[in-house]
């Protein structure tokens, strides 16, 4: 007979996987409104919402079922698998809207540069876990983690997705200062990164270029480049204080907001719910976002500690480009708001983070010190 230990249930962080929940709720109702059309209430979209939203339940179940320590072992095995994928995807992905994102397996389609961003997680607390202490992070620690972030920001910036590059390097920044990394080596770092700027531009699409140069006067061009960023602040503002009502959204329902169920979904959910919504939106993530933070501070060991701190970042820095990107305070680069639009590898994605936050946080009785200073 199976014995499980009652201390794993003792330490189940419901308050983190219901908090996780609500924002899922939430953004499948939002997908409901974004997607369906008069006359028919349940678009495909939804629907396909709603199995991928089972998917990750079993995928968040999976993740908490073992021990996360196994992840330490077999790391690098898990980020040399993402990079084979990206690679895969550059040479036989499926495209779609002017980017080789996907890779079509039958009906479905999955997006490998979400799983990436998991697996550098992992491999950069591998990396650095065990150079964490009292001293300052090493600077060959810190270019080993550059060289392990650098072949997956080129072959997603490749695809091209510029926002989960993005993402990615807010990541990697924010693990690095968490192990020890110390702001005077910040000048030796951008001597490196900035004369790679003009190749990163140069690498960006045309349309990508028009997209960060609107973000300075979208008025420029409002019917090309600025159209996505005027409309969604036209949708945004349009909510006025308590928003306009469930499904009632004029610049959703008359499809006047492009991307209104992926990149500009926020934008929909507060035409709807007005500026109280919104706020009670953010204060839903702020919520969820002090959850996680409490897994990485109550982590026993520095792996924990690190990947915690690493999957919640990863999270949180996607939550704040894209809201940002919606009301203006950020250029449109192209980036889900996650568990709340559609798409499957997004939220399978999001949901084993959950799970694998919701891993460390049960097992943390398994150490008896710390492993972080």
């Amino acid at each position: 007979m199976l014995k499980i230990d009652r201390r794993l249930i003792l330490n189940f962080d419901w308050a983190l996987l219901a908090s996780a929940l609500l924002v899922i709720a939430c953004g499948l109702m939002t997908v409901l409104s974004a997607t369906h059309a008069p006359g028919r209430l349940m678009s495909g979209l939804f629907t396909r919402q709603v199995l991928w939203t089972a998917l990750g339940l079993i995928g968040l179940l999976a993740a908490v079922s073992f021990d996360y320590h196994w992840l330490e072992r077999y790391a690098y095995f898990l980020y040399a698998g993402a990079i084979l994928l990206l690679v895969l995807t550059a040479a036989l992905g499926a495209s779609g809207g002017g980017a080789r994102r996907w890779i079509a397996l039958g009906q479905v389609s999955i997006q490998p540069s979400e799983f990436a961003k998991l697996a550098l997680v992992v491999a950069l607390a591998r990396h650095l876990h065990r150079q964490v202490g009292e001293h300052p992070l090493a600077l060959r620690s810190v270019a080993v983690s550059v060289l392990l972030f650098a072949p997956s920001a080129l072959l997603i910036l490749k695809q091209p997705d510029l926002g989960t590059v993005v993402a990615l390097g807010i990541t990697v920044a924010a693990v690095l200062l968490v192990a020890g990394f110390r702001l005077r080596l910040v000048v030796l770092l951008a001597a490196v990164l900035i004369p790679a700027a003009p190749v990163v531009w140069n690498h960006l699409k045309p349309y990508q270029q028009r997209r960060l140069m609107t973000f300075i006067d979208p008025d420029a061009d409002p019917l090309g480049a600025g159209y996505h960023i005027i409309q969604s602040k036209i949708a945004i503002g349009s909510g006025m204080l308590d928003g306009k009502g469930y499904l009632h959204g004029t610049q959703n329902r008359l499809n006047f907001l492009p991307e209104q169920h992926t990149d500009f979904i926020f934008s929909v959910f507060a035409e709807e719910w007005g500026f109280l919504g919104g706020c009670v939106l953010v204060a839903c993530y702020v919520l969820l976002l002090l959850c996680c933070l409490n897994v990485a501070t109550r982590a026993r060991d520095s792996f924990g500690v690190l990947l915690a701190f690493g999957l919640t970042v990863m999270l949180f820095g996607q939550v704040l480009v894209n809201i940002g990107m919606a009301t203006g305070s950020l250029p449109v680069v192209g980036i889900t708001l996650p568990f709340f639009s559609y798409g499957g590898s997004s939220l399978l994605a999001s949901m084993i983070a959950i799970g694998l936050l919701l891993n460390i946080s049960m097992r943390r009785f398994t150490f008896s010190t710390s492993g972080l200073s």
